[in-house]
């Protein structure tokens, strides 16, 4: 039997609105989710603050509801909270539109298993097998389902982080933080956390706007400037971002000096594993060598997974980390939930600096430190596979050794660089990274020559 074509990436449908995410596309997607789940226990059906989330969360809502499910809309909320929403609801699964930090012309769809993780692959094909077979389900009129709204998502989620940390000693910090927003989901949700944290919040960007014109959702250096000006002209403690969704948290420190988010995983895995007296931590090959150069004089172990969030998260569930996360800011903390958690890796920050006692950028320079570069190059989708043998064949024979868990990561005299095709994007991401800036930058080089080569290899081919 032929395989049907693959809708979901490394997190989710993701695809240009009004091109291949039209309303009859979506509809096949809820049909085969209807068809695949039977009705029982509810469907959670969330959305972020993107222009077409609604239009599309409610499709997929009525198809499932005529289906013979019951759905219950919580709205406008963060991932991370519609993941926590599932759980607090007994779900069977749940459903978000979202893009995340796609550009604003995106959107799409990603599927959430009642015990909070993001749908397995198998359960991703299933859904995908049912769209190519253009599959329906409808209920007889006496067996049609119904729709409820669930209105305290925003607190129960915030509810839930509180009770992770010590809000007592974080209030008495007294702490002053800038909050980017972005225009997108955390609004509900973390000026409500900062606050109950006993935090002078000032925020930026801090109503929904699906054209995201404060910045581009992804909070890159470049689309945080702002906040990187304005934390240091407030006298605040320290700056903080979210991506379109909320489930990534980037930080600024006092000073203005925008922190890379291999930095705050790396703070916060060895933090993780000194109070668990050692313990594994998850993270896709992509993160930086930084983090295994701080746990394992204390009895911590690295696992290496694919990119993306599902994988991390299985992976925590397999081997009971005791942390993970991406070097992007989604981080994971499983005391909680299993889920890239931009709330909780703020709460998490703020409690280990009063815990501490010291400012972000002095924990900051206590741990092992590289430069990571990353950049990106188009590539048709079509060639990426192609692109990927080319550069993996040429890496071979030129590296100290590869690795092939995702992409390939080639290490060299004094560093690496990973090459892989995005699941969301038709590009490559190249990492690099070393100890020497001018190291790490002609790696990187290196890495972008290759893709770039190939690129140009098989378009020039007749």
């Amino acid at each position: 039997m032929p395989t049907a074509p693959r809708l979901f990436g490394t997190n989710g449908i993701r695809e240009v609105v009004g091109e291949k995410l039209t309303a009859p596309f979506v509809t096949s997607i809820a049909e085969a989710i209807a068809a695949n789940y039977a009705p029982g226990a509810p469907i959670v059906v969330g959305w972020d603050g993107r222009t077409s989330s609604v239009a599309f969360a409610r499709i997929v809502g009525s198809v499932l509801v005529l289906a013979g499910h019951r759905v219950i809309e919580v709205g406008l909320l963060p991932t991370p909270a519609i993941q926590y929403s599932v759980r607090r609801l007994g779900a069977q699964l749940g459903v978000i539109v979202t893009a995340s930090h796609n550009p604003p012309e995106f959107n799409g769809v990603k599927c959430i298993a009642a015990d909070g993780l993001e749908e397995t692959r198998t359960s991703e094909e299933a859904i995908e097998t049912g769209v190519a077979e253009r599959v329906t389900a409808v209920a007889p009129y006496d067996r049609v389902g119904s729709v409820a709204l669930d209105t305290h998502g925003a607190t129960g989620y915030v509810d839930g982080i509180v009770a992770q940390v010590d809000v007592e000693r974080i209030a008495k910090r007294h702490f002053t933080v800038v909050l980017d927003c972005g225009n997108g989901a955390s609004v509900p949700t973390s000026p409500m956390l900062l606050q109950r944290l006993g935090c002078r919040v000032i925020t930026l960007n801090g109503h929904v706007d699906g054209t995201f014109p404060g910045h581009l959702s992804e909070p890159t250096e470049a689309n945080l400037k702002d906040l990187v000006r304005v934390v240091p002209s407030f006298h605040a403690d320290l700056g903080v971002a979210h991506d379109g969704d909320a489930d990534r948290a980037v930080f600024v420190e006092a000073d203005g000096r925008y922190v890379p988010g291999e930095e705050t995983l790396t703070l916060l895995a060895l933090d993780a594993v000194e109070r668990n007296r050692g313990g594994i931590v998850v993270s896709p090959v992509s993160a930086s060598q930084s983090v295994e150069d701080a746990i394992r004089p204390l009895g911590g172990r690295v696992v290496y997974t694919r990119v993306g969030s599902p994988s991390v998260t299985h992976a925590m569930q397999e081997h009971r980390a005791v942390f993970g996360g991406e070097e992007n800011g989604g981080l994971i903390f499983p005391a909680f939930q299993l889920a890239r958690d931009g709330g909780m890796t703020l709460a998490a920050v703020l409690d280990l600096l009063a815990r501490r006692k010291k400012s972000l950028g002095e924990l900051l320079r206590e741990i092992p430190r590289y430069t990571m570069l990353k950049e990106k190059i188009g590539c048709p989708s079509e060639l990426r596979d192609r692109v990927m043998v080319r550069v993996t064949e040429e890496l071979r024979g030129r590296a100290e050794r590869i690795e092939t868990i995702d992409g390939v990561k080639a290490y060299f005299p004094g560093g690496w660089v990973l090459l892989r095709p995005s699941g969301t994007e038709p590009l490559f991401r190249v990492f690099a990274e070393a100890k020497e800036p001018a190291r790490a930058r002609a790696i990187a080089d290196e890495g972008l020559r290759s893709v770039r080569a190939a690129i140009e290899q098989f378009t020039a081919a007749p």
